[in-house]
């Protein structure tokens, strides 16, 4: 197994009979799937999943899962996820692939939400090696951009592939790809974003995480907050 696999095979382990699972969407998510729905397989589990995204759901059903719809459901026991990056209190970096609504919907709806990723994703603080995505209203991109500009904010409105028309998240909002001053630390970030009308979600997920699965050539790092397993 690479280390993509190794975490995604670790995760689907934390899954029990009777349980509603969350599944993620990115490369170590799919291999979360795949093992998920071998387990069920080999082992009889009666489980029902919840998808972040579209592509997500095509694979759970493809590989045999029962995928329902977020409208049936109140709380999921347990979400699966990867992550751009990560830091050492569990604040994460997420959402580059669009679906930043669902994806903290159901991390924060679950009751506990393991991230699985390899070394290359830690870092000192969020937002050092990549943009912070924000999904906004459409008609108020502008005045949000001008808001968080006031906070030293530099960027600008996701463009589609072709760069002839702006990108639409999975939710159907406009994004602003920004980066933000470093002294801004990550519990700071979170309640700017938070805080500024307009901003329909953001890809800092903070104090959200309850565990983190690191692989790095073929051994596993668990990180953890106080809340356990």
């Amino acid at each position: 197994m690479n280390d993509k696999e190794l975490v995604a095979f670790e995760a689907a382990r934390l899954a029990k009979n009777g349980m509603v699972i969350g599944l993620g969407t990115g490369s170590t998510a799919n291999y979360f799937i795949e093992h998920l729905a071998k387990r069920q397989l080999e082992e009889g589990l009666n489980i029902s999943t919840v998808a972040s995204s579209t592509i997500s759901a095509i694979k759970a059903e493809n590989c045999g899962l029962k995928v329902v719809s977020i409208a049936q459901l109140s709380h999921i026991d347990l979400y699966v996820d990867g992550a751009d990056e990560i830091t050492s209190n569990l604040s994460l970096l997420k959402g580059r692939g669009q679906d930043l609504v669902m994806e903290k919907l159901l991390a924060k709806a679950a009751n506990q939400f393991i991230v699985v990723a390899d070394k290359s994703k830690l870092v000192n603080r969020i937002g050092e090696k990549f943009i912070i995505p924000i999904e906004v209203i459409p008609s108020a991109w502008q005045m949000v951009k001008h808001q968080l500009e006031k906070h030293g904010a530099e960027g600008d409105i996701r463009l589609n592939a072709s760069k002839d028309n702006v990108a639409i998240s999975a939710h159907g909002s406009y994004i602003l790809d920004m980066r933000f001053p470093e002294h801004i630390n990550d519990e700071a970030l979170n309640a700017l974003l938070n805080n500024t009308p307009g901003i329909v979600e953001h890809g800092v997920f903070y104090g959200i995480a309850s565990q983190v699965l690191i692989a790095d050539n073929g051994n596993i790092e668990v990180m953890h907050t106080q809340k356990p397993l």
